[in-house]
C-alpha cells in the first residue's frame, strides 16, 4: 500500500481543549497529512478503535470514565491490536503506576507536564514523515473573499507569530531552566500568546471557580513546562507567516497599536491606583481580531485567490471587530476580561468597573488628533465618571498616545 493510498489517522483522547489542540499540532508537524481523531473520555476512544483502529494513539493517563490505562488494557487484549503504537502520558509516577503500565508495552510513558519537543521527537519514531504534497494548497471551495470571510471567522486558528515574536518564542523554548518572570518578560508583548496562556488557564481552572484575567495569573496556574508546551504548539501551526508585504505592513503596525493600548492603559491605571496588569492584559489583547483577520487574508491569497488594496482596507474596516469577538469567545477568555476589552471601543449602558472606564479613555486617547491634547478629553463620560482631576491627563506621555 502506498503512503498515498492510506491516510495515517491518529486518535488523541484527551479531556483537556487546549492540550488536546498542542497535541493535534505536534502529529501534525511531524505527520502533515495525517487525520487527527479527538475525544476528550476514555469511553469515546475505546468506541473509536472498536469502529477502526487508529495508526496511533495518545491518551491522558487520567481520562474521565476509562482512563488512559484501562483503556490501553482493554486495546492490548484484543487480538488486533497488540501492537498498536500508544503514548501514555500519565501524573501517576509512582513505581506501582508504571509497573502495572509495563506490561501493556506503551510506546511511550510521559510524565505529566510532559515536554512537547521530547514529544515531537518520539512522534518522529512512531509517524511516517509528511508527504511532499503537504505543501501543495487545496484550491478554494469559494469564490467571494466575503463568503471565505464569512467561513472562517468562527474557525480561524487567530494571528500570526510575528517575526521578533517568532525568534522570542524560539529562544525561550530553547533556553534551559526558566522561571516565570523570565516567561513573562518573553511573552508578555505578544497579544496573541497572552490570549492563549490566559484561556488555557482559565479553562483549566473551571472547576475552581476562578478564572484567570492577567498574563502573571495564568503563568502562575500553568507553570513553566505547560506554559513552554503551549507556546510551542502556537509556534508549529502552519502557515503563520505573514509573506504579503502589505499585510505584514498592517500586522506590525497592529502590533505596535497593541503595545501602545495596553502600556497607556497600564500607565493610567497606576496613576489611579487600579488593577494596572488586568489594564495591561485587556489593552494588549484588544485588536486580536485584526492580527487574525490579516491571516485568514493571507491564506486565501496563498490558497489562489486575488487579494486587492481596496479589498483589505475594506476587510480591516469592516470585519475586525467580529473577527476578534469570535476568537475571545471561541478561546473562553474570561467574560469579565471580555467586558474590559469591549470598553476600550465604546461604553454602553450599565454599571462599569473603574477599569473599565480606564479602557474607554485609553481608546479615546488612542484616536486623539494629533493636533488635539488630552485635556480636550475633560468632558468625556469616563473622565467624569472617573473624577479625574484635569490636571492627570495633562500628564499623560505623548509617546503612549501618538504613534511616532
Amino acid at each position: 500500500m502506498t503512503a498515498s493510498a492510506h491516510c495515517v489517522e491518529v486518535l488523541i483522547a484527551e479531556a483537556d481543549p487546549w492540550t488536546s489542540n498542542l497535541l493535534q499540532q505536534l502529529v501534525l508537524d511531524v505527520c502533515g497529512d495525517a487525520r487527527v481523531l479527538q475525544v476528550s473520555d476514555g469511553q469515546a476512544a475505546l468506541a473509536r478503535c472498536k469502529r477502526r483502529l487508529p495508526d496511533l494513539v495518545i491518551a491522558d493517563g487520567e481520562l474521565p470514565g476509562l482512563d488512559g490505562l484501562e483503556l490501553l488494557r482493554q486495546l492490548r487484549r484484543h487480538p488486533r491490536t497488540p501492537a498498536l503504537p500508544f503514548v501514555l502520558i500519565s501524573g501517576r509516577l509512582d513505581a506501582s503506576s508504571v509497573r502495572a503500565a509495563r506490561p501493556l508495552a506503551p510506546s511511550a510513558y510521559l510524565a505529566k507536564p510532559f515536554n512537547a519537543e521530547s514529544l515531537r521527537q518520539r512522534l518522529r519514531t512512531l509517524l511516517p514523515a509528511p508527504a511532499a504534497a503537504v505543501a501543495v494548497r487545496q484550491p478554494l471551495l469559494l469564490s467571494e473573499l466575503r463568503d471565505y470571510l464569512d467561513t472562517v471567522r468562527e474557525e480561524g486558528q487567530g494571528a500570526p507569530l510575528l517575526s521578533d515574536v517568532r525568534n522570542a518564542v524560539s529562544q525561550g523554548l530553547q533556553a534551559g531552566e526558566q522561571d516565570l518572570g523570565e516567561l513573562e518578560a518573553v511573552f508578555g508583548s505578544d497579544p496573541q500568546i497572552t490570549a492563549l496562556l490566559i484561556a488555557a488557564a482559565s479553562t483549566a481552572a473551571q472547576h475552581q471557580g476562578v478564572p484567570c484575567h492577567t498574563l502573571t495569573q495564568a503563568l502562575q496556574r500553568l507553570g513553566v513546562a505547560r506554559t513552554l508546551n503551549l507556546v510551542l504548539g502556537l509556534a508549529l501551526q502552519r502557515n503563520a507567516q505573514l509573506r504579503d508585504l502589505r499585510l505584514a505592513e498592517l500586522a506590525a503596525h497592529t502590533w505596535q497599536q497593541a503595545r501602545r493600548s495596553a502600556e497607556l492603559a497600564r500607565w493610567l491605571a497606576l496613576e489611579l491606583k487600579l488593577d494596572a496588569e488586568l489594564c495591561y492584559t485587556a489593552g494588549l489583547l484588544h485588536n486580536l481580531g485584526e492580527l487574525s483577520l490579516l491571516r485568514s487574508l493571507q491564506d486565501w491569497q496563498e490558497a489562489g485567490g486575488e487579494l486587492s488594496n481596496e479589498q483589505i482596507d475594506d476587510a480591516m474596516l469592516r470585519r475586525s471587530a467580529s473577527f476578534g469577538s469570535a476568537l475571545r469567545i471561541r478561546w473562553r477568555l474570561p467574560f469579565g476580561l471580555r467586558e474590559l476589552i469591549a470598553a476600550l471601543y465604546g461604553l454602553g449602558s450599565g454599571v462599569f468597573s473603574r477599569e473599565a472606564l480606564v479602557l474607554n479613555l485609553t481608546g479615546l486617547l488612542l484616536a486623539l488628533p494629533n493636533n488635539e491634547l488630552p485635556a480636550s478629553l475633560v468632558e468625556a463620560r469616563c473622565v467624569r465618571m472617573l473624577r479625574l482631576d484635569p490636571a492627570l491627563l495633562e500628564r499623560v506621555p505623548v509617546a503612549l498616545y501618538q504613534a511616532s
